[in-house]
Formats: C-alpha cells, sequence, structure tokens
C-alpha cells in the first residue's frame, strides 16, 4: 500500500500533503527532528515520527523505509537521491518531480553550491511559496500517488 513520507521540519507543504492523503486513504509519516516545532494535526493517518538530533537522522529514517510503491516529499537531493534509487517516487515542495533522469545533475549543482558557500559566495535559497507554487506541488503529489499505487498493485 502507497504511503507519503515527508521530510517534515521545514516542509511547507505538510497541510497540502494532508488533504491528499486524506482524499486517498494514504498513511502519512512526518519525520522530524524537533529543530522547527509545529503543531500535530491529529489526524488518524498521520503519523508523527519525533528521531533524535543529528546529521541525516530523518533522512536515513525515511530512506531505510521507503519502498517502491511510496513517495517521499522533500527538498533535501541526497535524500530524494536515496528514495530514487530504492523505487520510490521524490517530490519537492515546490512541485519538482525527481527523477532518476534529473537528480544526478540536482546532486551535482548542489555540490557546486555548497563548493561557492564554502568560499563565501551566496547562494539563493527556495522560492518562496505562493498559491501557484501549492497548485503546482498538488498536481505532482497526486501524478506521484497514482504512479505509486501502479506500482504497490
Amino acid at each position: 500500500m502507497t504511503e507519503i513520507y515527508v521530510d517534515a521540519d521545514a516542509c511547507p507543504v505538510r497541510e497540502e500533503v494532508y488533504r491528499v492523503a486524506g482524499r486517498l486513504g494514504l498513511q502519512v509519516h512526518l519525520v522530524s527532528n524537533g529543530s522547527r516545532p509545529f503543531r500535530p494535526p491529529g489526524l488518524p493517518n498521520v503519523a508523527m515520527i519525533t528521531v533524535p538530533d543529528g546529521a541525516d537522522v530523518a533522512d536515513d529514517w525515511i530512506a531505510e523505509r521507503v519502498t517502491a510503491a511510496d513517495v517521499c516529499v522533500t527538498s533535501d537531493i541526497p535524500l530524494a537521491s536515496r528514495c530514487l534509487a530504492k523505487g520510490a517516487r521524490a517530490v519537492a515542495p515546490s512541485g519538482h518531480v525527481w527523477t532518476k533522469d534529473n537528480i544526478g545533475s540536482a546532486l551535482a549543482g548542489r555540490a557546486v553550491a555548497e563548493h561557492l558557500r564554502s568560499v563565501g559566495a551566496q547562494t539563493r535559497g527556495p522560492a518562496p511559496m505562493d498559491k501557484s507554487a501549492k497548485s503546482k506541488f498538488l498536481s505532482a503529489l497526486d501524478a506521484a500517488v497514482v504512479a505509486a499505487r501502479r506500482t504497490s498493485t
């Protein structure tokens, strides 16, 4: 059965995930180390998973459990890559769909940006979320869930 895993600490589209999961009857796992507290939604299909503090602990929790029948919501490119390697779908909060065809260049771009920051250069962060970005995310999440459900049957 398809489940949705959310890299939840800084996720700006949790409410949208709840709506899609509720409509489709899917389990959601909100994985967080608690560094950016948020209110539990109080929904029976949403599990709050708090992992210990540490680099990549939440990512490791997700990557160990996600399957080819699942979808991961994350803006973390290495986590998206790990999920894709297991056959799962990965969608960024911006609505960008990570695929085996685009993840390599994304990882390379991330490495370049890390290098630039290490030498003092300014790099841009994610674009602010507006209505059109949330709409794009909803469409991408719906498509990813439909594809994942085909895998699980």
